[in-house]
């Protein structure tokens, strides 16, 4: 126990529907309270999105309770004792507490019980192992609130029992961290996924970028990446950046603080990767990106680095043909290293100042629209095919020469005297 409660900071802990299913599941001697995440948040007071609840309920029970009360469910695990319940549009997932009595390093076959305290020691992270009653009291059974008040991420019991247990949790251990920790992370959990880091292996490659994407979403991933290469896990996971560094991420978190940009995942992803197209093809392979989040990745690989006296007509006709995303990359990359040597190099001040005119001037820029096309060519007597195709690129590539101010009447004009010729 622990005497804290979220009641006044966990605003949704009032819920009507959230209260009747807490109520529903807490009659005739058994208990349901909120689990992990939320309550960590709550604490710290910090936004609750999902709200995850344990129960002293068998499954098969939560459903009949469930029901009764008026909800919906759905066995979404329920082999592992979850039960999805549905309250006022809002789903909750209930599961029974439990104890894993055989783990391969992925899936663990559970044990049903009543017991708040193994529940929690079987849980990954000390922070992660809290519970609140429908009250908002707190129920500390392993140390966590200490180690929120800290900011300490670390193991709950023995590190390598909870690795082995599943790999995955050396991943979560350095995600936890970007976004929760202070200071050094834990020296156990340290040692414990170094020793362990090839059982990263038997993972799908999912799950792994799942987690990874997760990490590099937190408002500064940068010491956690500086651990993960320290323990060898980073190399393991992304081999392509064992020698290219992970420096350049310091300046790029600087920069989204002091000018305000979006934290951008595949963007602080692009910062510790080498821009070979090759590589990143067979990366976002390895990992199963998904499309959108490979062609990011290949825009940049692909664009042409811009230089910081580059003018904005020559810039717009650059974009005119490439990736815009691929280019923006570029140019908040290297807006964020000359920022970081501005402190030392006048030079790279001016450099840092073009780069910051270049990239507003990219935010603003509208796709200039070719005013022709090849229905155009073909009432002036082109034949379609190759030909037609060869004259609209030409004319295309004169328009965009002369800074997309040819009008349509001179294009058409220009045209006509390359199909005669043709």
């Amino acid at each position: 126990m622990s005497g804290v409660s979220i009641a006044a900071q966990a605003e949704w802990l009032a819920d009507a529907g959230l209260q009747r299913v807490l109520k529903a599941l807490s009659a005739d001697g058994e208990e349901a309270r909120i689990a992990g995440g939320a309550v960590r948040n709550a604490v710290l007071g910090e936004r609750v999105t999902d709200i995850d609840i344990a129960t002293t309920n068998v499954p098969d029970e939560t459903e009949r309770r469930a029901r009764e009360a008026g909800f919906r469910t759905v066995p979404t695990g329920k082999e592992h004792g979850t039960i999805t319940v549905i309250a006022e549009g809002r789903a909750y997932e209930v599961t029974t507490l439990r104890a894993d009595i055989e783990t391969d390093g992925r899936h663990a076959r559970v044990v049903f019980g009543k017991d708040w305290k193994r529940d929690a020691e079987r849980r990954d992270f000390t922070i992660n192992a809290l519970y609140a009653k429908a009250d908002g009291e707190v129920v500390d059974l392993v140390g966590g609130l200490a180690d929120l008040e800290s900011r300490t991420l670390r193991f709950i019991g023995d590190a390598d029992a909870r690795i082995r247990e599943d790999y995955l949790r050396i991943l979560r251990f350095f995600r936890f961290f970007a976004w929760y920790g202070k200071g050094r992370p834990d020296a156990d959990g340290i040692r414990a996924s170094a020793r362990l880091k090839d059982g990263l292996e038997r993972l799908s490659a999912e799950r792994v970028w799942a987690e990874l994407k997760r990490l590099l979403s937190a408002p500064d991933p940068s010491r956690a990446l500086l651990w993960m290469r320290q323990a060898g896990v980073l190399t393991k996971i992304l081999p392509e950046s064992e020698k290219w560094g992970i420096d350049a991420i310091h300046g790029l978190v600087a920069a989204e603080t002091d000018l305000a940009w979006p934290q951008d995942p595949m963007l602080r992803l692009a910062s510790i990767l080498p821009p070979d197209r090759a590589k990143l093809q067979g990366l976002a392979e390895r990992l199963r990106m998904s499309k959108a989040d490979a062609a990011r990745l290949e825009g940049w690989a692909v664009a042409t680095p811009v230089a910081p006296a580059t003018s904005e007509l020559a810039l717009s006709k650059q974009l005119y043909g490439t990736d815009v995303g691929g280019v923006a990359y570029r140019l908040k990359l290297a807006l964020a290293s000359a920022r970081v040597r501005a402190q030392q190099e006048d030079s790279a001040l001016i450099e840092a100042g073009g780069f910051s005119r270049q990239l507003k001037y990219l935010e603003n820029w509208e796709k200039p629209i070719f005013p022709v096309g090849g229905t155009d060519l073909l009432e002036l007597g082109a034949q379609p095919g190759k030909a037609l195709g060869d004259v609209l690129k030409s004319i295309e590539k004169e328009w965009i020469d002369s800074g997309f101010r040819t009008g349509r009447d001179d294009l058409l004009k220009r045209a006509a005297e390359l199909i005669r010729q043709s």
